[in-house]
């Protein structure tokens, strides 16, 4: 009999006031193409000056030891919530609701990739999902092109300078983080293609990558198989039937399969899934005997459907697991585009490491 994963409340994109306590694994979660626009939209907490990454306490995941011949640069989703409409749009990289939030997401999403990588997670500046999803696109662009997409350029700048040390790495995020990875490939990565030789792959996982913003960034490419390297990978998973409009699902949004990596649209059923993980109603991953994310097995199935440009799951339960909420409508799983495929997020990770290093 199949388990049933624990509910998370609310979804990834939203911190809920009772997300889990974040914790530190170091010493100290379109139609149009992202652009490079500075300015924001709404109030702030904070100021326009980028959050100063070489104090430890803005760093969510620094390693004691880079004991790995890869890393993983980590973006989390959607961890800060406005209190009240007179709340700042883009909260303080202090705020420690979303650090409280973050940590979770980092536990269920970034912790896929401990065995093969070492994985550095900076704290950054967030807009509130509840305003940023509201607006046109081209303004959500303006919003997280301008404040979280400077602090986690700073970040990646910073980690690039005193952390990597010329190691290959991995991108990796989860909703808004993943939005401000575009803005890093399409921006930093072409002024910057010796860095991006040594990308290996980007997991922009629960948003939208489309044909439109590939086309406008030529030296980019999305994966077609399990062992592309120098490649973007990407999906939103949903049910076969959803209650609305999924925010974060842009036109002609383009996806692969986490458990075949292939684009086509055969089903992968949940016995070749690797394992899925289930989770604490915090949002935080219930723990096996070993202490790491407990293996759940023959539970999640996913097949691309290229029309809607989405990843369809047929196996989890639509009433307990995606209900639906003021943000994302009944039958989006957006906060288990990862739990469901944890095991087999993992496996790639290491699949794409050993291409890389045979080329």
């Amino acid at each position: 009999m199949l388990r049933t994963l624990g509910l998370l409340v609310t979804a990834v994109v939203i911190v809920a006031a009772v997300s889990g306590c974040a914790s530190k694994t170091a010493t100290s979660e379109s139609g149009s193409s992202p652009s490079s626009a500075t300015a924001t939209s709404g109030s702030s907490a904070s100021t326009t000056a980028t959050t100063d990454y070489s104090r430890s306490r803005n760093w969510l995941s620094t390693p004691k030891r880079a004991d790995k011949p890869v890393d993983v640069f980590y973006l989390y989703p959607t961890s800060y919530q406005k209190k009240s409409p007179s709340s700042p749009n883009i909260g303080s990289v202090d705020d420690w609701r979303m650090r409280w939030a973050a940590g979770n997401a980092f536990k269920r999403q970034a912790s896929a990739f401990e065995p093969s990588a070492n994985i550095y997670a900076p704290y950054y500046r967030q807009a509130d999902a509840g305003y940023a999803l509201k607006l046109p696109i081209a303004e959500q662009d303006r919003v997280v092109g301008g404040i979280p997409t400077s602090d986690a350029t700073a970040a990646f700048e910073y980690y690039l300078e005193h952390y990597n040390g010329g190691r290959p790495f991995i991108l990796a995020g989860h909703s808004q983080g993943s939005n401000v990875l575009l803005f890093l490939l399409s921006d930093y990565m072409r002024e910057h293609p010796d860095v991006y030789k040594r990308m290996i792959a980007a997991y922009v996982v629960g948003y939208s990558v489309t044909p439109k913003f590939l086309a406008e960034n030529p030296h980019l490419k999305f994966a077609e198989g399990r062992h592309d390297t120098g490649v973007i990978a990407s999906w939103n998973t949903e049910a076969p039937t959803i209650g609305g409009p999924n925010p974060v699902l842009h036109p002609n949004a383009l996806a692969i399969n986490p458990i075949t990596w292939t684009r086509d649209e055969t089903t992968a059923t949940a016995e070749q899934n690797l394992g899925s993980i289930e989770l604490h109603k915090t949002g935080s991953p219930i723990d096996g005997p070993s202490g790491t994310p407990q293996k759940v097995i023959d539970y999640a199935d996913a097949r691309v459907d290229a029309k809607k440009g989405v990843v369809i799951c047929s196996t989890a339960p639509v009433a307990k697991l995606a209900p639906g909420n003021a943000t994302f409508p009944r039958g989006v799983f957006h906060s288990f585009d990862y739990p469901f495929y944890y095991f087999d997020v993992r496996q790639n990770a290491a699949d794409r490491i050993a291409a890389f290093e045979k080329k």
